[in-house]
């Protein structure tokens, strides 16, 4: 079953965060506490929206989360998804597929014309998995980051003003 996720979710996505953190081994990335989820999914203004993949007992077996983009070249919206995570006993079930789904039908309930997300180069059974429902791998184009001391010093270089 799949199912927009609820305030009472909070503690079992952050749990998932850490694991799909330490599957894609960098769980000391995942800094992401209970309260910043909390936020960005039900506070004032929501960053992103989630999703609850269940098995048949009711038990949490995944999540999706995601949030709206923009496209300068179709000047429409789209959806990019930050996480998809399934736990690895429920893999193969399904599961990742009815999210990735669900997904796709709120896309086309929104009008949004594009469906992105990123997946590691190494991760060769999510590239299977992504291709095998018809996704573009995009392998020419490669993501960009700026953070820590680096975003720190390009900072400083804004011009004065309205920052």
């Amino acid at each position: 079953m799949i199912r927009s996720a609820t305030v009472d979710d909070v503690p079992e996505i952050r749990t998932m965060i850490r694991e799909l953190a330490a599957y894609e081994k960098a769980v000391e990335q995942a800094r992401c506490t209970e309260e910043q989820v909390h936020a960005a999914l039900f506070g004032e203004h929501p960053a992103a929206f989630a999703l609850i993949a269940e098995d048949d007992t009711g038990a949490t077996v995944g999540y999706a989360l995601w949030f709206p983009r923009f496209s300068t070249w179709t000047g429409r919206r789209g959806m990019h998804l930050e996480d998809l995570y399934v736990r690895p006993g429920a893999r193969g079930g399904g599961h990742g597929k009815a999210l990735l789904a669900h997904l796709a039908a709120l896309c086309r309930r929104h009008g949004y014309d594009r469906f992105e997300w990123w997946v590691l180069d190494w991760n060769e059974p999510a590239i299977g998995f992504y291709r095998s429902i018809g996704a573009q791998v995009m392998d020419e184009w490669k993501v960009c980051r700026l953070s820590g001391d680096a975003l720190a010093r390009l900072a400083t270089q804004a011009p004065a003003g309205d920052v």
